[in-house]
């Protein structure tokens, strides 16, 4: 230890033993102080040669000057006539060009008002539905009303909710009963609903018991005031089918197609699932010049077979207000059947509520 060193043992013969103690403090005491010292003369000279510049340093070092490789992509200068700048403008420009061209171009498309009148009885089902498939497929906008008489029934109802296209179910609270023609007042209550609310699109009256083609409906939309197009009509009596409508020159109406001598006498010969017409000349007769303003209706005072041309006469003057449909009216979309239905058996509810208790078994 310390106190057997030879030092330590002269200290003590020549010194008392607190006066060796204060000369030992004294020694420790300046020896840190010339150790501290010491560490902050070289911390100083350290610094000094740190913030010292010993020559003008190359600001202008670019990545590649070092080992690690350059990962920026070469600058590349392109000209007004460089041909690769002039093929980028040229196909941004055309692209735009041809953006804005197809959204000018589309328009929205016409609605179509579908009028159609039903009654209760037993294949009143079928046609809806039927008819109510075909509509599901038509592009939007299209609005079913459907017309009934008296009263709304919980099966038309039913069925107009099932089959997913937009409607309006309507009633006509007027007799039917002394018309031929039990539709009249049916439609004519169609007219009404689209004059007072003012509905805008294609007029078209198309009965339940009818068959029509999807392309039918899709050619509506280019009616601009009154389109009309050729009808197969099956005779049941005669068993034998007939055509009825327009003879036409492109979109011109130039005759018409008729076989029944008891209805030359008419001025149009066409059926009443032959024709559409704006909805706009029901409730503004202005648009299309008409000289008078009572409302367009179906007439309940005129013959059998006579009603498509009275009303018809209150739409358009003659055939150069007319547009056939389609072009050369070549095609015949729809087909009136005559279908006897009368003795067919109306269900309640569409249940059968009889003779489900026989069983037939299986040969």
């Amino acid at each position: 230890g310390f106190s057997s060193s030879p030092s330590n043992k002269l200290l003590h013969k020549h010194f008392p033993s607190s006066a060796s103690s204060t000369l030992l403090n004294l020694v420790y005491r300046r020896g840190w102080r010339r150790s501290f010292c010491r560490c902050l003369f070289f911390f100083l000279i350290g610094l000094l040669f740190g913030i010292t510049p010993f020559g003008q340093m190359d600001t202008d070092i670019r990545p590649k000057d070092f080992a690690s490789p350059d990962l920026r992509p070469p600058h590349v200068h392109l000209q007004s006539d460089d041909p690769i700048f002039s093929y980028v403008a040229l196909g941004v420009n055309t692209q735009l060009e041809q953006h804005n061209e197809v959204t000018d171009s589309i328009e929205p498309l016409k609605q179509l008002i579908v009028v159609t009148p039903t009654y209760n009885r037993g294949f009143q089902f079928y046609f809806l539905n039927r008819l109510g498939q075909v509509l599901r497929l038509v592009k939007p906008p299209l609005v079913w009303i459907v017309v009934e008489e008296k009263t709304v029934s919980l099966e038309t109802a039913q069925i107009l909710r099932k089959t997913g296209v937009m409607y309006r179910h309507v009633v006509s609270t007027r007799n039917s009963s002394d018309v031929k023609d039990r539709g009249v007042h049916q439609r004519n209550a169609a007219l009404e609903h689209i004059e007072r609310h003012k509905l805008d699109g294609i007029v078209f009256f198309a009965d339940d018991d009818n068959v029509y083609t999807l392309e039918l409906f899709e050619s509506l939309r280019t009616t601009s005031r009154f389109g009309t197009w050729p009808v197969a009509m099956l005779e049941q009596s005669k068993n034998k089918a007939i055509v009825e409508g327009p003879v036409c020159n492109a979109s011109r109406v130039i005759g018409w197609h008729t076989n029944e001598k008891s209805k030359r006498l008419r001025r149009f010969h066409v059926d009443m699932s032959g024709f559409a017409f704006s909805s706009t000349i029901l409730w503004d007769p202005k648009r299309w010049g008409r000289p008078f303003s009572n409302p367009i209706r179906q007439l309940d005072t005129v013959k059998e077979g006579f009603q498509e041309t009275t009303f018809i006469e209150q739409v358009v003057e003659d055939e150069s207000q007319m547009e056939g449909i389609p072009p050369g009216c070549s095609k015949v979309m729809n087909w009136h059947l005559h279908l006897d239905t009368g003795n067919v058996v109306y269900p309640k509810g569409w249940l059968l509520e009889k003779n489900l208790e026989v069983i037939l078994p299986i040969k």
